[in-house]
């Protein structure tokens, strides 16, 4: 009866009355929120451990083993890598004048910490698995590489095409079998970026010498996996060859950093006064170096 009087009153437009209409559907029971857990349950504690660690100490909520040595050397030094934290200190130093300073550095040291775990994920999300088709930095920009078996190289091993319109990528064709190991693939590869970054760097070299007023004698490539560039006083300048993944102004001012040792062996402001003569925005490029995440282990 209800429906049929629902099925007239809607073909005439008008509402069910009130006392024809459904009670209202009780609200479902009310569902008890799950207890609180306890703050230590909810943010569990960091662990920060060195692969090298002989030593371990609560800093905060955080357990780091740290590792710790004996030298020469009049005060305690901290150092913090991907690898986590080190700690040199004079051989008559008490431990525990070594742990009162890690408690009272514990707000640098933890966030420094926390900065090279966020940077090894970086260099791990930068590192490249060469293969056939793989893209990687190439002087700020980004290159293909292709495995050719069948190409004719004017050069051995490899040759460079410079980026197109169509994509915007340059390519570096290898010719090898695209059945080649990773191993194989990257060895060919890395010599190619190897030759095109002492080039390169000898060009650089070439350039801001005589601005600076000095004289090289020699260029070595390095593969060092914390340091860009190096120099010695007898003007042998030591470059880190995965340089030629990032933007030429970098390049430009490692290159200018090194030289301008030859001038000063420290970090003097007479030595920065020299970069600044001609690189006078060479702080915000280190910053930028700083930042870069090149792969170290390729």
């Amino acid at each position: 009866m209800q429906r049929f009087v629902q099925l007239a009153l809607d073909f005439l437009g008008a509402p069910l009355p009130e006392s024809l209409r459904p009670a209202a559907a009780p609200p479902p029971p009310a569902v008890a929120a799950p207890p609180a857990l306890p703050m230590n349950q909810v943010f569990q504690p960091a662990a920060w451990h060195h692969p090298r660690a002989n030593r371990m100490l609560r800093l905060g909520a955080c357990e780091v083993a740290y590792e710790f040595k004996r030298g020469k050397r009049r005060t305690i030094g901290l150092s913090v890598s991907t690898d986590g934290l080190s700690v040199s200190a004079p051989r008559w130093t008490p431990v525990g004048e070594v742990e009162a300073l890690l408690h009272d550095k514990s707000a640098w040291v933890l966030e420094k910490l926390q900065s090279a775990r966020q940077r090894a994920g970086e260099m791990e999300q930068a590192r490249i698995r060469w293969a056939d088709g793989v893209e990687f930095d190439y002087l700020g920009g980004r290159m293909r590489l292709v495995l050719d078996p069948t190409h004719t190289f004017m050069q051995v091993g490899a040759v460079f095409e410079p980026a197109s319109d169509a994509d915007g990528l340059a390519t570096l064709r290898l010719g090898l079998s695209r059945s080649a190991q990773e191993a194989q693939i990257r060895d060919a590869a890395q010599a190619w970026l190897m030759k095109r970054a002492k080039a390169l760097f000898t060009e650089r070299l070439d350039h801001f010498a005589p601005q600076l007023g000095v004289r090289y004698s020699k260029l070595r490539l390095s593969s060092a996996g914390t340091r860009w560039g190096s120099a010695s006083a007898d003007g042998s300048i030591r470059l880190n060859w995965r340089l030629i993944h990032l933007k030429l102004d970098m390049i430009d001012y490692v290159v200018v950093h090194e030289l301008s040792h030859l001038h000063h062996m420290d970090h003097s402001p007479q030595f920065w006064d020299v970069v600044a003569r001609v690189l006078p925005d060479h702080a915000q490029r280190r910053r930028a170096l700083r930042q870069a995440a090149v792969p170290l282990d390729e």
